[in-house]
C-alpha cells in the first residue's frame, strides 16, 4: 500500500506539489485568523450575585437572602446549577448556565429575576451582579506598600479606592478591580451613655443629627450687580472639625 502511494506521488509530482502548496497556504491562513490563547477559558458560563447585609449572622442571611435568590433562579431558562456561599455580612450566589449560552443573555435574564426578587428581601438589602468576566478572569494581584511608613492603612485604602482603581479599570480588557484589606476611611462618633442619660437625649437623636449634618441643601440664585450667585448650605463632612 505504501509502495503504491509512493509510486503514485512520483508519477504525479505536479498534483502533489500543488496539494502541498495549498495545504501550506491554508495553514498560514488559519494561523493568522484562528484565535490563540495561552490560557484558554474552560470555565462555565456563570453569573455571580453578591448581596451585602452588614453585621448580620450567616444563618439569618441564609434564610432571608440566599435561599429566596437560589430558589427563584433555579427556574431561570438554561440554568444548569445554582450554588451559594453565605458568610458574615455577605451572600454570594453562583448561577451556572448551560454550555454555549451567551454571557450577556444570561446576565440580562438574571437581572430580570433579580427585579422580582428584590421586593421580597429585607429593607436596605440590594443584590448586585458581578462584572462580565469569566471564572478564569482573575489574572493579577498587587500590594500597595508605603516603605516610608508615613501613610496609614486608611490612607492607603483611600489611594487605592479613589486613584489606582479607576486608572486600572481604564486598561483594555480589565472588567473589575477588587480591593481587599486596609481600612475604609470613616468618622466615628463615640457616645457617652452617662451624659446622654443626664441630658435626657436618646441615642436615636444623635444618629439623626449626625446623618442630617452631612446633607448639602441647594437654594435659589441671587442676582446682584448683573451677576448671579448660587446660594446653598454646605454640610458635607470633609474632616473631623466639620463634624
Amino acid at each position: 500500500m505504501i509502495t503504491r502511494w509512493i509510486d503514485w506521488c512520483a508519477k504525479n509530482r505536479f498534483l502533489v506539489f500543488t496539494g502541498t502548496l495549498l495545504l501550506v497556504l491554508a495553514g498560514i491562513w488559519s494561523l493568522r485568523r484562528i484565535p490563540l490563547d495561552a490560557l484558554p477559558d474552560i470555565s462555565d458560563v456563570q453569573v455571580i450575585i453578591h448581596t451585602r447585609w452588614a453585621g448580620q449572622p450567616p444563618s439569618l442571611i441564609e434564610d432571608q437572602v440566599t435561599y429566596p435568590i437560589v430558589t427563584k433562579l433555579l427556574a431561570a431558562p438554561h440554568v444548569k446549577a445554582v450554588r451559594a456561599q453565605t458568610m458574615l455580612g455577605d451572600s454570594y450566589v453562583f448561577v451556572v448556565f448551560e454550555d454555549g449560552t451567551d454571557l450577556y443573555w444570561a446576565r440580562s435574564r438574571v437581572l430580570e429575576y433579580m427585579q422580582q426578587i428584590e421586593g421580597g428581601l429585607p429593607a436596605n438589602v440590594h443584590p448586585v451582579i458581578g462584572p462580565d468576566a469569566t471564572g478564569a478572569g482573575w489574572v493579577y494581584e498587587y500590594v500597595l506598600v508605603d516603605r516610608t511608613h508615613q501613610s496609614s492603612l486608611p490612607e492607603l485604602r483611600s489611594i487605592q479606592d479613589w486613584y489606582l482603581r479607576y486608572q486600572l479599570e481604564t486598561v483594555p480588557g480589565v472588567a473589575e478591580v477588587t480591593t481587599i484589606g486596609g481600612f475604609v476611611k470613616q468618622y466615628q462618633v463615640n457616645v457617652d451613655p452617662n451624659k446622654l442619660r443626664a441630658y435626657g437625649i436618646p441615642l436615636s437623636t444623635v444618629v439623626e443629627k449626625v446623618r442630617a449634618s452631612t446633607n448639602e441643601v441647594g437654594g435659589r440664585v441671587l442676582e446682584m450687580g448683573g451677576a448671579e450667585y448660587m446660594i446653598r448650605g454646605l454640610g458635607y463632612l470633609r474632616s473631623l472639625s466639620d463634624l
